[in-house]
């Protein structure tokens, strides 16, 4: 099993050009593991983890709803914003700047075969970093993502998540608000959870920004932990 993931950062990069590399590396590797099968050969498959800013967009995944969306096409062009239907799991999440976006490209036979875990060990890899600033965030249940004030009247997302599988390949992710322009979730559902606000990492620390590649190694550092991954 090839545990080493190579570190991609992308930096801000158009939400559907990014989509697009994703799709070439995902298919890149399981079109090596139907080469494995078909040829009963081992050759190692790569894994990745790409970080990237998007300028502002909104995704709504495969099963959400549209009504989850509160723009019509002229106040999208107003707010400087865009919208994709994509393939990944869950409703409707908000990209921008601020946003520290990761895509885990993972071969999960190179790891565990287990979806539920994976998503866990995203989740917990987000909790162990936020954790280092004082925060206690955790899971809230049936809710992927990770929140803060858990059933409470206060409950609020600090991070979204949704994955694709093919192949025991991943693709998609999670994207951590630190210094998020909150302003731009009030135009959607987010995830398609009503009455549960959103929040960023600068605004829990009351702080104007909060240094986002002081982050990045934070998560890194508990990725390789939880994943016992290498990095190149």
């Amino acid at each position: 099993m090839n545990k080493r993931v190579e570190i991609q950062e992308l930096g801000q990069k158009d939400y559907k050009a990014t989509w697009d590399y994703q799709e070439t590396v995902f298919k890149s590797i399981v079109n090596l593991k139907i080469k494995n099968r078909r040829e009963e050969t081992t050759l190692a498959t790569p894994n990745y983890l790409l970080f990237v800013e998007h300028p502002h967009v909104y995704t709504l995944g495969k099963s959400g709803d549209m009504s989850n969306l509160l723009l019509d096409e002229q106040q999208l062009t107003a707010k400087g914003a865009t919208f994709y239907k994509i393939n990944r799991g869950g409703d409707i999440t908000y990209h921008g700047p601020g946003q520290i976006v990761g895509y885990p490209i993972l071969d999960l036979e190179n790891f565990f075969t287990d979806i539920h875990k994976y998503l866990r060990l995203l989740e917990e890899m987000i909790i162990l970093t936020l954790a280092e600033y004082g925060l206690k965030s955790e899971r809230s249940p049936g809710e992927t993502g990770v929140w803060l004030d858990v059933g409470t009247p206060f409950a609020r997302k600090i991070c979204a998540m949704g994955v694709r599988a093919s192949r025991w390949v991943t693709m998609h992710g999670f994207a951590l608000n630190v210094n998020a322009d909150l302003g731009y979730f009030d135009n959607i559902i987010p995830c398609g959870i009503r009455g549960k606000a959103v929040t960023s990492l600068n605004v829990e620390l009351a702080k104007k920004h909060v240094d986002e590649a002081q982050v990045k190694e934070k998560l890194l550092k508990h990725f390789k932990a939880l994943f016992e991954a290498e990095y190149i």
